[in-house]
């Protein structure tokens, strides 16, 4: 039984870009402080290639860990910007890491400007207002953070402080939309 954070192929594919969209507004932040490293722009390229169907589920799987060494030798920011291009890179593995994704991109706003708290807030709108409405739908598919343990949005690191929070935020919102529609 595969775990609901999964999504369906075609679903993964759907939130693949916007994930890679979140990432790529950090991406800065990782490459100035490391701009021989070119492991999380390439886990950004294989999240869009992922995302158009020119790259099969397996073959990203195998490809995944591949240069991901950068974030640990980083600064905070910087690793934080890395690991939202990691998680929009394994979008092919488990939807669910699209929300870890947008996630990260708002903790590397708020680490490289800690006088901006509001950079999160900034951010989580943004990658609100990038959502198309097929990715709206695929995302509320997902279970709430900490309701189900079976992958990244179960009670481990995307569950806890900013992560978290960024992660309630987009899924609040997006449970408010469709009562909005609904209601109609």
């Amino acid at each position: 039984m595969r775990s609901p954070q999964t999504l369906s192929e075609a679903d993964r594919r759907i939130v693949a870009a916007w994930a890679a969209d979140c990432a790529e507004r950090v991406l800065e932040v990782f490459e100035a402080e490391a701009p021989g490293d070119p492991g999380p722009r390439d886990a950004l390229a294989r999240a869009r290639v992922f995302a158009f169907g020119e790259l099969e589920v397996a073959e990203e799987i195998r490809r995944r860990f591949a240069g991901q060494g950068g974030a640990r030798k980083v600064s905070a920011p910087a690793a934080a910007a890395a690991r939202a291009a990691g998680q929009a890179a394994a979008v092919a593995h488990m939807g669910a890491h699209a929300l870890g994704a947008a996630a990260y991109a708002a903790k590397a706003v708020v680490l490289a400007a800690p006088e901006r708290p509001e950079g999160a807030g900034e951010e989580v709108r943004w990658q609100l207002g990038r959502m198309s409405p097929a990715v709206r739908a695929s995302l509320r598919q997902l279970p709430r953070l900490g309701e189900n343990s079976s992958g990244p949005l179960g009670p481990g690191l995307l569950a806890t402080g900013l992560l978290g929070t960024v992660i309630r935020d987009l899924q609040s919102d997006l449970a408010d939309r469709l009562h909005d529609n609904t209601a109609v």
